[in-house]
């Protein structure tokens, strides 16, 4: 009789192993892969920011704090908003300056962020030469003559729509360690650090 059983039970766990990892397949691929860590890393902070986003400024520094002191990625996607005059555009200027790097591109984010309160729709084109001239890197008369960079904005723009945003900053701690769980969304940057710890935790 115990034979029998070993047996049956030699039979059924492979079984119950296959089921269980066919269960965790599908339920990953339920999730939007924008909320997935980048290859290579299991946890990540994803963040769909508006330049011209007061919040979007204030809270840009405490997450790149959290990532550097996780030594986490920080994936960040454009959002600009209708109700924003200036804030597309300032997207795609940093699609151009991505094209050069991606550090540079959030570095001229950072450089819109500090200095949102001064910029206008007149005045935006003459800070991001001067950020330019600074990283000695050509800004030319026409930014985005083909609509490349603006299709990547619009891109990140519809990925933001698909997963229901609502607000900017939309912040989201999201692992590959808890597939029941893959994500949480920040509401309080006073969490951050707590969401963090809970979602790198096995």
């Amino acid at each position: 009789m115990q034979d029998i059983f070993k047996n049956r039970f030699g039979l059924l766990l492979p079984i119950a192993l296959v089921l269980a990892a066919g269960l965790w397949a599908a339920a990953n691929d339920t999730v939007n892969p924008v909320l997935r860590p980048p290859k290579g890393a299991q946890v990540a902070i994803v963040v769909f920011e508006d330049l011209q986003c007061p919040q979007c400024r204030r809270v840009a520094p405490i997450l790149e704090q959290a990532a550097k002191t996780y030594k986490i990625p920080l994936v960040r996607h454009d959002f600009p908003l209708p109700m924003h005059n200036w804030s597309y555009e300032a997207a795609v200027m940093a699609r151009y300056f991505d094209a050069t790097s991606k550090a540079l591109g959030n570095d001229f984010r950072d450089y819109i962020f500090s200095n949102q309160l001064e910029i206008n729709p007149q005045n935006l084109r003459g800070y991001a030469e001067k950020f330019a001239g600074e990283h000695k890197v050509d800004f030319p008369f026409v930014v985005d003559p083909q609509g490349k960079y603006a299709a990547e904005v619009n891109a990140d723009r519809d990925i933001g729509k698909a997963i229901k945003l609502e607000h900017t900053p939309t912040v989201y701690i999201v692992s590959s360690r808890h597939p029941d769980k893959p994500y949480v969304e920040m509401h309080d940057s006073s969490q951050l650090y707590v969401l963090i710890d809970a979602m790198m935790k096995e």
